[in-house]
């Protein structure tokens, strides 16, 4: 197929798209207040559209940047390039700088560009760069290789874990499984499949389309790591980042609050047949340039979205009607589980108090979060807390705390009471 090549971003503008930056420290998950983020159009060096400094909470505004026109992103026919690329320099006091030459903008949706930055070492600057390759549904990847959905359990050592757990990280080989010269990266759970979900469908298409794509996704990655598919084969990660035997996988690439939204909400859920323990290894390809009978196509996913479809609707249509999606039995890495129900003002008890206790640690880190009384009862400090804990990680901002939200308090929590507690 014949690709028609923009030749400058700003050609391609018609849209607009919305970029945040969020920039944390790669030792200890604090945020980095004082960034200077210099925003410009990939290809064109030097001359800055934007510059956007961080906060307390190591955020920037919202900024809206031109995109290509939205509907080079819904039609399976267009050939034109329809993200904006920019690149993103990003320096703070203390830090080594990074930059990211990129980063992928669409029209209607919000781009989020999480930053880990390493403190500087002994006066010394080396800065970090990354190269965002293009979306795997404008450039050419391999396609997948075929395995069975379904892998044996009659076979010793095959199948190590008991049960399905939601892994707190894991380790993505960026390579095929025998290229050694590829790195291992850790990463949570949560932010991996945002990053394949953004490097593997459109952000613009429905939501319901983005459902069932995600679900296949966890699904996937929760059959690598319960049948520990590439420890068994004498490798030291989980997946691997090669379109030809996993997921496209990108370092330091943007995600978008669209598929944001949806991973926090189905994070712990996957795909299952009827006695089948395992998550079912649920693949998938484009539909355009790649053909996969009784596989899931993306184009086509995306149009079974348009008909309003939901999402078991869209994977039963291509899996069959015996697909259901199930709940993973252990969350590892989160201190204490969902209540089961949403806490909200009102609410009071043990679960109140627990994530009282939690945001008022998270507020040493953050700043901008108001500290609370941990007396288990939710009143309205407990809510404006709540509101500015779900805006700066964002969440849809309702003051109360539902499966997301709890679930984004305990990671967060995690994330930035651990090195204080390994010390």
């Amino acid at each position: 197929m014949n690709q028609v090549k923009i030749a400058q971003n700003e050609n391609a503008a018609g849209g607009k798209g919305q970029l945040q930056v969020n920039v944390t420290s790669s030792v200890d998950n604090y945020p980095v207040a004082d960034a200077r983020i210099s925003i410009s159009y990939t290809g064109i060096p030097g001359g800055t559209l934007e510059q956007l400094d961080t906060d307390s909470s190591g955020q920037t505004e919202t900024v809206d940047l031109d995109a290509p026109p939205v509907e080079y992103s819904l039609d399976v026919d267009n050939d034109i390039q329809p993200y904006a690329e920019y690149t993103l320099d990003i320096s703070a006091p203390g830090f080594e700088p990074v930059s990211i030459s990129g980063a992928e903008i669409l029209a209607d949706v919000k781009a989020i560009q999480n930053v880990r930055m390493r403190p500087r070492a002994d006066g010394t600057e080396e800065e970090e760069v990354f190269v965002i390759p293009a979306h795997t549904l404008y450039a050419e990847y391999p396609p997948k290789i075929a395995e069975d959905e379904i892998k044996p359990v009659n076979e010793t050592g095959e199948i190590v874990l008991s049960r399905v757990v939601v892994p707190e990280y894991i380790v993505v080989h960026d390579g095929s499984p025998r290229d050694t010269t590829a790195k291992n990266y850790y990463v949570r759970y949560r932010d991996y499949i945002k990053n394949v979900a953004s490097s593997e469908i459109y952000a613009t298409w429905p939501t319901n389309t983005i459902r069932a794509n995600v679900l296949a996704i966890m699904s996937f990655t929760l059959n690598r790591v319960y049948t520990e598919w590439y420890r068994n084969k004498g490798y030291d990660f989980t997946i691997t980042s090669s379109t030809a035997f996993d997921h496209k996988w990108i370092p330091e690439r943007n995600v978008y609050d669209t598929i944001s939204v949806v991973v926090d909400e189905l994070f712990s859920n996957y795909l299952s047949r009827p006695n089948v323990r395992q998550p079912i290894l649920t693949q998938y390809c484009d539909g355009r340039r790649v053909t996969c009978p009784n596989w899931m196509t993306q184009w086509g996913s995306k149009s079974l979205g348009d008909q309003g479809y939901s999402a078991i609707e869209i994977l039963r249509y291509f899996y069959g009607d015996d697909m259901y999606i199930n709940m993973a039995q252990e969350i590892s890495g989160i201190p204490s589980s969902w209540p089961g129900y949403t806490l909200e003002v009102g609410s009071s008890g043990d679960k109140v108090r627990q994530m009282q206790e939690q945001l008022n640690v998270i507020a040493e880190a953050y700043p901008a979060i108001p500290k609370v009384t941990a007396d288990g009862i939710y009143g309205p400090a407990t809510q404006a807390a709540v509101e500015k804990f779900q805006s700066v990680f964002d969440l849809p901002v309702t003051g109360k705390v539902d499966y997301a939200t709890w679930y984004k308090i305990s990671g967060i929590y995690v994330g930035v009471s651990r090195i204080a507690e390994l010390v």
